[in-house]
């Protein structure tokens, strides 16, 4: 930790006091690992903050309103920023991990990068939108249909949120798959009744018995393992749609038998990124404040531990280490 000056907001610029950063799987390779694009570089990137000042151009009504972040940061002049795809932009910036994001008191912000806080959210939940919106645009990838099966591998915090999107969706079930108890007893205690543990269990024939034999009708990757990739192909049904999302810490394979299935199944396999941020056809991120504050997406229940801003980095250690079972891990700003 260091003690920095205040930052100043400049020209179209707002000075945030950050009051909620979820800490992200992405973190731990990003910390401990990995490193980021460049040295320092401060993280956390699912952030809300009260707007404390203003830059130049920038409506002085906002200080005091409370804000989810995009943290995003696109060119805005390159062939997908000009069709609105900002998660492909081409010359991208991104608080958190390319330049500083949210692990600390205050930090500034564009206006454009704001989400204003409807009624009733909280900043906690604000700073899970980020993580939401990847969720929803998973799921809006697979056509998805009232009364689908949709079948999740992988009970972290994206793929429990993405159990409630499907829910809220009219999925007609949502199957739950992973490799830790903890994690699937938890997802039960959010209402979530069909998990199995692939260790313990043969998913293939769990998925069979809960499908009539016919297999699920959209299949969400969200592990980001070669076993949950091969089971996916084996667990949809003919002409079903797999959406893959999870992200791989190692190579990724395929047995024979894996691949014939998806030709034979005329299965189609769908990649998909980040989250969608324009207003055409649908800002994501405004539609998670949106059923947030409608109380139909719960997310407060994910949080399982808060800890200040002095708790960070051993809170990156215990998620790293698993000294403890985590869900959301958050550092909360309340003063």
């Amino acid at each position: 930790m260091e003690t920095r000056a205040k930052p100043l907001p400049g020209p179209g610029e707002v000075l945030l006091k950050v009051r909620a950063c979820g800490i992200c799987g992405s973190d731990i390779p990003r910390v401990f690992s990995k490193g980021t694009y460049s040295f320092p570089t401060v993280p956390g990137h699912e952030f809300a903050g009260e707007i404390e000042a203003v830059g130049e151009g920038v409506d002085e009504s906002l200080i005091g309103r409370g804000a989810a972040v995009f943290p995003l940061l696109p060119c805005r002049c390159c062939s997908a920023c000009e069709i609105g795809e900002y998660a492909l932009c081409e010359n991208y910036n991104y608080m958190g991990s390319r330049c500083d994001g949210a692990f600390a008191e205050y930090m500034k912000v564009p206006q454009w990068n704001l989400l204003l806080m409807p009624e009733g959210v909280s900043y906690e939940e604000a700073a899970m939108v980020e993580p939401a919106a990847v969720a929803v645009h998973a799921l809006r990838q697979s056509g998805v249909g009232i009364g689908d099966t949709v079948l999740i591998y992988g009970a972290g915090p994206i793929g429990l949120m993405l159990a409630q999107w499907a829910d809220i969706w009219g999925a007609g079930q949502t199957l739950l798959v992973d490799i830790d108890e903890e994690k699937l007893a938890f997802a039960r205690g959010l209402g979530i009744a069909n998990t199995c543990n692939a260790v313990a269990s043969d998913v293939r024939a769990w998925v069979s018995e809960r499908t009539g034999g016919r297999g699920a009708d959209v299949t969400i990757e969200g592990a980001g393992s070669s076993v949950s990739l091969e089971n996916a192909m084996h667990t949809t049904r003919p002409f079903g749609q797999i959406v893959l999302m999870g992200n791989p810490a190692g190579e990724m394979t395929l047995t024979q038998k894996g691949y014939w299935e998806i030709l034979r199944k005329n299965l189609k396999i769908i990649g998909t990124w980040n989250s969608y941020y324009a207003n055409l056809p649908l800002n994501e991120w405004k539609l998670v404040l949106d059923f947030i504050a409608s109380g139909k997406l719960r997310l407060a229940p994910l949080i399982t531990h808060r800890v200040p801003i002095e708790g960070i980095g051993e809170a990156l250690k215990m998620i790293r280490d698993r000294s403890e079972f985590t869900v959301k891990v958050m550092y909360v700003n309340h003063i």
